[in-house]
């Protein structure tokens, strides 16, 4: 019998998150052999928790909040997958990066599924208490089905540290004992890990400069745009600083500043933790957003949202290398376009997934509670991102693939693999 792929519930195009991962998947189908009569397992997230997050504001008032809470499948352990508090956030957009979770995970071989939680909300515009209020309500109500053992959160676009602190402490309190390991991206005194802040920015340099390497492009005075510059584009574009390149081009939320001469790293970092964003900062041209995509690059990191680099922008990028810091920030016809063009894309489900690495670290450390240094750590990470992208890049040398569809394949052969092994129950 043949059944649609299509689910009730959302309703995605061509460009949107849950579009765009279907279409991915499609195109690894052909290279599953035998496990490609699991494929439909991939199309469909295991579980799907929408819950209404009510507070109590300080002027007295009462205000709901949507919140969702995904986990896309659970074949290879429990769901790994970060928080977002964004007034954009929607199901399908958390169904979709809960999906590359699943394959960011089995891309660099961590026994975790693939989760993804948000609220949809703008924390700018709570106070802090009324920040608190929402986390912990929103973690009692999704308590239903994460735990160490079950479902891992972790930080994403506009949540930190602080906030897992508060999600750790409502489920401990919950369950009446401590549980550390219930999320990652603590702070370090609360069993968080070092080196997690910087993690997913790390995983973007290594693998970026991987590929470089691959592409007889040297580092040292090459040219560097990023766009977004919260935690992840910040430290890829501070570490590319110290490689020797130049981030002559910049783009956050309140603008697009360029400097032909490179920018000044840790004053820019530091002008942007005191002001909360790039405008004002001294030294660069402020130039029209969407100019950003027409600066003479070598290397383009994209590390704000989802869908940024669509079939136009992708006939104008200069660089030789595109380094997806963010989560689907390509859409499909765009991936097609940069690829004709001889634009090496290292996808957002290796070159980003640092992040998730270190939190398996912080993980594993929390449940033996004993703790590594700051170089042990950089040095593990930096020794999984390298094999991980070297498998990868076999495999898109064997097909004749690109390095999108090559991770994928090494995913899904290890996700579907671990399912036909586990077999269907009951």
């Amino acid at each position: 019998m043949q059944q649609s792929s299509e689910l009730s519930y959302v309703h995605p195009s061509s460009t949107s998150p849950w579009g765009t991962y279907l279409s991915q998947v499609d195109r690894v189908v052909p290279y599953l052999g035998h496990l490609g009569r699991w494929a439909e397992t991939l199309k469909r997230p295991k579980r799907a928790l929408i819950v209404d997050v009510p507070i109590e504001m300080d002027d007295g008032t009462i205000a709901h909040f949507e919140g969702f809470r995904v986990q896309h499948n659970l074949s290879r352990g429990p769901g790994k997958g970060g928080v977002r508090f964004h007034p954009d956030v929607t199901l399908e957009e958390v169904m979709a990066l809960s999906a590359w979770m699943t394959v960011k995970c089995a891309a660099v071989n961590l026994p975790y599924g693939g989760a993804k939680g948000g609220i949809r909300v703008d924390p700018k515009k709570l106070s802090q208490n009324e920040l608190e209020k929402m986390t912990r309500r929103y973690t009692s109500e999704i308590g239903l089905i994460i735990g160490p053992h079950s479902d891992i959160p972790a930080p994403d676009v506009n949540t930190n540290g602080q906030i897992m602190a508060w999600m750790m402490d409502t489920y401990s309190m919950n369950t009446g004992a401590t549980a550390t390991g219930v999320v990652t991206g603590k702070p370090i005194h609360l069993g968080g890990s070092l080196g997690r802040v910087k993690a997913t920015g790390r995983g973007v340099f290594v693998t970026g400069r991987e590929a470089a390497r691959r592409l007889g492009l040297p580092l040292q005075g090459a040219r560097v745009a990023v766009q977004g510059f919260g935690n992840v584009g910040s430290v890829a574009a501070e570490l590319f600083a110290e490689a020797g390149a130049r981030v002559v081009a910049v783009q956050d939320h309140t603008g697009t500043l360029v400097n032909e001469g490179g920018f000044d790293m840790p004053a820019l970092m530091a002008h942007s933790r005191r002001t909360g964003g790039i405008l004002g900062f001294g030294s660069g041209e402020t130039v029209d957003n969407e100019a950003f995509w027409d600066v003479p690059t070598d290397i383009l990191i994209p590390a704000a949202l989802e869908g940024q680099i669509n079939a136009e922008r992708a006939r104008r990028i200069t660089a030789r290398l595109v380094l997806e810091g963010a989560n689907g920030p390509t859409v499909p016809q765009a991936d097609d376009i940069l690829a004709e063009r001889g634009v090496l894309v290292v996808p957002d489900v290796i070159c980003n997934a640092g992040g998730v690495t270190v939190s398996y670290f912080e993980w594993v450390q929390d449940f033996s509670s004993f703790f590594w240094t700051e170089d042990e750590i950089n040095q593990r990470l930096d020794r999984i991102m390298v094999g991980a992208l070297e498998h990868i890049w076999n495999k898109a040398d064997e097909h004749h693939i690109s390095l999108r569809t090559a991770t994928f394949a090494v995913a899904c052969e290890r996700i579907l693999a671990a399912r036909q092994e586990r077999g269907l129950y009951p």
